[in-house]
């Protein structure tokens, strides 16, 4: 068994890529920082190799499944993790930013998605499944995060048409939509996450009912779970890892 994880570099994406080669699964561990890449295949060792690639670019991409088939044998699993998150309300939001979401949000899962696709529909029709982290943001409205709650709508739309299109080729795909996640990102966006477990009235944000953050390991099981046999019958699902703070859509 082999995985392309996007954005393996750090917080969710690396908790993925530990996850999938703690249960025995070689990993090409993708980032467009190639040392962080290079740094975490290494730690992994065994069948582990890193890439580096901006999902942006196709190109890289492709490049990048087909290192990860050449040193690795055909890639069964896909994990899109790679993603930005860029703020602003719709009224002051900076072009730059919107499109630096598009671009790596919903465009670069397009890329993966695609690189997949071309693979597996010619393929033997063994066991494949894509899974892409997106966010719950995708599904309920938040204040100030357009640019990044449009992209990864996007992102689940491109998973789930992709799923659909490749079910008959016996490849599943689905969506993990974590909520706030104890990683730089979030780290980045607030200078007090753990404010964000109470809830923000003024902004129409809810709290976290069961009272804590996630951790990136939190996510990464369930993607390694979606990406197993173990969800052999389950695709074209979108599964809040939230802590209830999206209140189950």
């Amino acid at each position: 068994m082999s995985a392309l994880v996007t954005g393996a570099g750090r917080g969710i994406g690396a908790a993925v890529a530990r996850e999938l080669a703690g249960r025995g699964v070689a990993v090409a561990v993708v980032d467009r920082d190639g040392g962080a890449a290079r740094a975490l295949a290494d730690e992994l060792g065994g069948a582990c190799v890193a890439a580096e690639a901006d999902v942006t670019d196709a190109g890289a991409v492709d490049d990048a499944f087909t290192r990860a088939e050449g040193e690795l044998g055909p890639v069964t699993m896909l994990a899109n993790v790679a993603g930005v998150l860029r703020t602003g309300a719709v009224a002051e939001l900076d072009d730059a930013d919107w499109a630096e979401c598009l671009a790596v949000n919903a465009t670069g899962v397009m890329h993966a998605c695609r690189a997949a696709a071309r693979r597996w529909t010619t393929a033997d029709g063994a066991p494949r499944a894509i899974v892409t982290v997106a966010s719950n943001a995708a599904g309920v409205p938040r204040t100030g995060m357009a640019a990044y709650a449009a992209s990864k709508a996007a992102a689940l739309a491109v998973t789930r048409c992709t799923g659909l299109e490749l079910a008959a080729y016996g490849v599943r795909a689905n969506v993990v939509c974590p909520g706030s996640t104890d990683t730089t990102m979030l780290a980045d966006m607030t200078a007090d996450p753990g404010a964000l477990v109470g809830g923000r009235p003024d902004d129409y944000k809810l709290g976290i009912p069961l009272g804590r953050l996630a951790q990136p390991d939190d996510v990464a099981a369930t993607v390694a779970f979606l990406l197993s046999d173990a969800a052999r019958h389950v695709t074209l699902q979108t599964l809040y890892v939230d802590g209830g703070a999206s209140l189950g859509p």
